[in-house]
């Protein structure tokens, strides 16, 4: 049975006026003429059955249905270039794996070790996009992500397995400057210290306090960042005491670019994980999550 699609380069001139509200920069985009983008929009209406876009004062807008077409199609045409550069770095030769992982645990744990596998795997590639929260699989073209969480926020992430990895030790530490040369003080010191935090876990540093019987009423105030690979660049430059996860800043701590802000304080609350969607595992991820365990085993 023949199937029911529109063209890409329809689907591209679509994509590019809903991307820019504007028949003339689509047409810029693309190095067509705006009557032709215009045509294409129009054979796409004709096609679906369905009013894309209205007139506005300033160029066009989208309806709600063209909303939502817009993000779909948006999602499928950059699979498809994804798919068509892989194919094409590869030469039609080996398989790819594509992970969403937070950030900072890729650059500082996961990137530094692929380098062993492409010497003991030369045809697998392993592509990396940076994800901070959980999202639907069905909406992404990912075969897995690695998540760093609790086990009751992996349960609400539905449609998916998980994998341990690593359980994940977070300890205060900052800048030697920030201590005035002093040794590690005392938890307690700390509620008075500026704290930096970390956006997406945003009751950190209060889970802390509570872990030690600290009362702390500015617990969760300081200045938000997203990714630990900011607070670690805040930390260092003496801008106050981080929550950091000790296993991703061994190299600051070597380099007494920071150290602990106090004496014990570690506490385990997250662990890293391998999350895959419900659904029949590709050759090439079994083989990268194979060689995934074993780094962590070693």
């Amino acid at each position: 049975m023949r199937r029911k699609l529109p063209s890409t380069q329809t689907l591209a001139c679509f994509e590019a006026a809903a991307r820019h509200r504007s028949l003339t920069r689509a047409a810029q985009e693309l190095a067509l003429t705006q009557g032709a983008v215009s045509r294409q929009l129009g054979q796409l209406e004709e096609f679906l059955g369905v009013k894309l876009f209205r007139r506005a004062q300033h160029g066009i807008a989208l309806t709600p249905a063209g909303e939502d077409y817009a993000r779909n199609v948006s999602l499928r045409l950059d699979a498809m270039e994804r798919d068509a550069l892989d194919l094409m770095g590869r030469q039609g030769q080996g398989e790819s794996v594509t992970l969403a992982a937070v950030p900072t645990f890729a650059t500082r744990w996961l990137i530094p070790r692929l380098a062993q596998l492409a010497r003991e795997q030369p045809d697998l590639n392993v592509h990396i996009a940076a994800r901070t929260r959980p999202f639907l699989f069905a909406d992404n073209e990912f075969d897995g992500a690695i998540y760093a969480g609790t086990p009751q926020q992996l349960a609400q992430w539905a449609g998916t397995h998980a994998t341990l990895l690593l359980q994940e030790e977070v300890a205060p530490v900052c800048s030697p400057a920030l201590l005035k040369g002093r040794r590690p003080v005392a938890p307690r010191t700390l509620a008075s210290l500026p704290l930096l935090q970390q956006s997406t876990r945003p009751d950190a540093w209060r889970d802390w306090f509570d872990a030690q019987g600290i009362d702390a009423p500015k617990a969760m105030a300081g200045p938000r960042y997203e990714l630990f690979s900011m607070q670690v660049a805040a930390a260092t430059c003496g801008m106050g005491v981080a929550l950091l996860p000790t296993l991703l800043i061994q190299a600051e701590l070597a380099a007494t670019a920071l150290m602990p802000a106090c004496e014990g304080g570690a506490i385990t609350r997250r662990a890293y994980y391998l999350v895959q969607p419900e659904q029949p595992e590709r050759a090439a991820m079994t083989a990268f999550k194979a060689w995934l365990i074993e780094q962590v085993r070693s």
